[in-house]
């Protein structure tokens, strides 16, 4: 054989289509069966796993789990993932209702378009309906309070109410611009912190610096902090700054790079002459770091000294130093407790431009970063901190707790609609009325397929319960008025407090489209060739 020729398989037409269904339909019925409050549990084999199974009704870790042998069916699973993986990094949440809409609009495709179909024409105007769609529930988002917050919160989490009261205790206490983020507890227990303030990943140079031997911290009040990316190698750099805090016993943070002769210096002035300082080296790298140094800076009103703006570190004074109310610095983080004064009209600015930034970010880590900066500068930080028995246990919890914070951002960020499929269903009756009255056949095919597939949400949800849709919702009473599956009653979903971000919603639907538009357009797929020994 040829070196470097690897054979290839061809599938073509409605062969290649139906494997592409195939496995679409296979993930799918794994993962929708863990819909809604009812949802059911899914066994899956794993080594790392107590006795070798998880058991979850988590439907992200089910569809991770899943790979197949045949490649073209598994090439529609990993299709499915991306659209469940697009929905979950853009929204937070969403990632079973991108599948079931999936797999809803692909076999309403397969059954609707035909070889006397123009499929492009079909596809282009189910794309744009769906972009209407999406404008429609923007405009639909109703703002989130503090009892849907909770609500969101607990959905979101699974339907768990103690993790859910966490997300949503911490929310509360950073307030509406507040940044939460996620990290591993040391413990088995899960928590939250929050500070107001910012939190700078990055603690004290020396230990000599601590003065809280019980935590193993540096603690100080009413502090003085200096803000730099100019290596200090020389002590007499400062000098201009540290004799008016030396003299008057003042407090100083120096944040900045500082040489191992300038970290001991100041450490052995700490120790023999009880000098009140700590350093710490500046967060992050690169741009970032400039960011968030400037950002700091504001903060804290110092004058930021940057070497890629060529400032001149000795023309330092002591009117440049920023102040703080308080400053926790620790073996690996930073909390500057900012003043209690109003937002200054620098630290606004900054805000609104960090705002712009983060409508025109495409990648999820640049729009998370953003808005931890934002929250730096105008809101409180809070950190859940997640615990479990085993580190298998630690992981999916994590990642349930990461989807929930990430909701109820989204949440935040764009509204609320009515949850357990309703708000999507409504939409299905209207285009099923836009289908009876359409002439364009291309056009009434698609409304066909968005009328179909919109259904499928609610439906599975209620299927999960053991419930029947059409006997349900026979008698409907208006838009807002659905079945609470969880209760077991009737009523106004949003009062009780079944719950769906707006963009949770908008982010399944856009991305189911594009994955089922992909494979209704798909004509030939190639794979690599496999041999699987003596049998298949």
């Amino acid at each position: 054989m040829q070196q470097g020729f690897t054979p290839k398989e061809l599938h073509f037409s409605d062969k290649g289509r139906e494997k592409l269904i195939k496995g679409i339909n296979k993930i799918s019925n794994a993962v929708k069966s863990t819909l809604g409050p009812r949802g059911n549990t899914v066994l899956i084999e794993s080594p790392e796993h107590l006795h070798g199974i998880t058991v979850t009704k988590d439907g992200v870790t089910v569809a991770k789990s899943i790979s197949l042998l045949d490649p073209v069916e598994n090439l529609a699973v990993r299709m499915m993932k991306e659209a469940a993986d697009r929905t979950a990094s853009s929204a937070g949440d969403g990632t079973t209702t991108a599948i079931v809409l999936a797999e809803a609009l692909v076999n309403a495709g397969t059954e609707l378009i035909d070889d006397t179909t123009n499929r492009t024409e079909v596809l282009r105007h189910l794309v744009s309906e769906t972009k209407e769609i999406a404008k429609m529930l923007k405009v639909k988002g109703k703002v989130l309070d503090e009892k849907r917050l909770r609500d969101v919160a607990v959905i979101s989490a699974n339907n768990d109410a103690q993790i859910g009261g966490i997300i949503a205790d911490v929310y509360e206490s950073v307030g509406k611009d507040g940044v939460v983020t996620v990290e591993n507890s040391k413990s088995s227990s899960t928590y939250y912190e929050t500070t107001k303030g910012i939190k700078i990943k990055r603690g004290y140079a020396s230990t000599l610096f601590i003065n809280d031997q019980k935590r193993d911290e540096c603690v100080f009040e009413d502090t003085y902090v200096l803000v730099c990316d100019t290596e200090i190698n020389n002590i007499l750099q400062i000098e201009t700054v540290l004799k008016p805090i030396i003299q008057e016993g003042k407090k100083l943070l120096i944040i900045a790079p500082c040489s191992t002769n300038v970290t001991n210096t100041l450490a052995a002035n700490v120790i023999k002459n009880g000098l009140k300082l700590c350093t710490i080296n500046p967060p992050d790298f690169g741009y970032r770091q400039h960011e968030l140094m400037q950002d700091i800076a504001i903060s804290v009103g110092a004058t930021y000294f940057s070497e890629k703006t060529g400032d001149d570190l000795s023309l330092i004074t002591f009117d440049d130093l920023g102040h703080c109310a308080k400053v926790i610095a620790s073996r690996d983080t930073t909390v500057i407790v900012k003043d209690d004064n109003e937002t200054s009209d620098e630290v606004a600015e900054r805000v609104a431009q960090l705002q712009d930034s983060y409508k025109n970010a495409k990648k999820k880590e640049d729009k998370d970063f953003i808005n931890q900066r934002i929250a730096s500068l105008s809101g409180g930080i809070g950190v859940v901190y997640v615990g479990g028995q085993t580190d298998l246990e630690q992981k999916e919890l994590y990642d349930r707790v990461d989807d929930a914070v990430c909701a109820v951002r989204s949440a935040l960020e764009e509204g609320i609609l009515p949850g357990g499929g309703l708000t999507l269903y409504n939409l299905h009756k209207s285009y099923r009325i836009k289908e009876k009255a359409e002439k364009n056949i291309s056009k009434k095919i698609a409304y066909a397929i968005l009328s179909n597939a919109l259904k499928s949400p609610l439906y599975q949800i209620l299927s999960n319960a053991g419930l029947d849709a059409e006997e349900i919702y026979k008698d409907c009473k208006g838009a807002m008025w659905g079945y609470d599956v969880k209760r077991e009653k009737y009523g106004y979903l949003m009062a009780l407090g079944v719950i769906d971000p707006v963009k949770v919603t908008r982010q399944a639907l856009q991305n189911a489209v594009s994955v089922a538009s992909t494979i209704l357009s798909t004509n030939a797929i190639v794979t690599m060739a496999r041999t699987y020994g003596d049998g298949e």
